[in-house]
Order: structure tokens, then sequence, then C-alpha cells
């Protein structure tokens, strides 16, 4: 009798599961909620990648003179850390050389999408440069774009 129930049970949740869900609407994220989840590289740690980004192998990354005019430059685009939305949904490398205070006073600006061998990215973007990014399989839609007024939103399938 029990394993009667069982069986339905299990292929009702299968079913549930590759379901697809429902498009809700999705907002930029408060970057005041935000929290930083990776550390920020230490001195030594940006010395050490910038001999190996900046020195004899450079050409294996390209051309990106301004970043290896100096150990300063260096430091101004590599000094950056993981941080992610309140609920995990949005993630991006924000930088080390601005406080958190000033990062979770940033304020959305715009939301916009882009799509790349079957990778979305829903973006948002902040002041002084700030960006948090939802990476999704599915097909996203941005509703309303400027966030100035706090009504920018996206809905994806």
């Amino acid at each position: 009798m029990k394993l009667s129930l069982l069986l339905p049970t299990l292929l009702l949740g299968s079913t549930l599961a590759n379901s697809p869900a429902w498009a809700e609407p999705m907002s930029c994220p408060d970057l005041a909620d935000a929290v930083q989840v990776a550390a920020c590289p230490t001195d030594a740690e940006l010395r050490y990648t910038f001999m190996g980004y900046c020195g004899d192998n450079a050409r294996l990354y390209g051309a990106d003179v301004i970043t290896c005019a100096s150990f300063d430059n260096y430091r101004q685009v590599k000094n950056i850390a993981m941080w992610e939305s309140a609920d995990g949904r949005f993630s991006g490398y924000l930088s080390c050389n601005e406080t958190p205070a000033s990062i979770h006073a940033a304020k959305a600006k715009r939301m916009h999408v882009e799509r790349k061998n079957g990778l979305t990215r829903l973006i948002c973007d902040y002041d002084d440069d700030h960006r948090l990014v939802h990476r999704t399989k599915t097909t996203c839609t941005v509703e309303a774009e400027d966030c100035s007024g706090g009504d920018c939103r996206a809905s994806c399938d």
C-alpha cells in the first residue's frame, strides 16, 4: 500500500521539478542589503598577480597597457571582491577601493539584458560604476530600464 502511494508522489514531484517556473518580475536589488561574500585581496596577493598579469607573460592576456602601466593602475582594476544581493540572485565583483558604506549607499541607475551563447545576463548598473548581474539560461525581458525612480523591472521565463 505504501509503495502504491510513493510512486505517484515521486512522479508528481519530478514533473513539478522539470516544469518551467512562472515568470516573476525581478528588479535591481538594493545595495544597502548586499553582502560581501569573498575577502578583498591582500597587497601581497595583488603584487604577486601583478607580476603574472603584467610581467613577461602579459602578451598572453592581450595588450592591456593601461592596466599594466603601473601597480596603482592594476590595483584600481583588480582590487575587487565578490558581493551578492541579500537573496543571492544577483552577484558581482565590486571594488575594494570603495568603503562598504559607499557601496551600500549606491543607488540603481539602469537595468539591461545581454544574451550570449544561450546565457542571459540581467545587469543592474549602480552609481560609481558598481554592477550586479543575474545569470540564467531563461529569456529575460526588461519592462522598465530606468531605475532612477525605483521602478526598473524585468521578467524572466
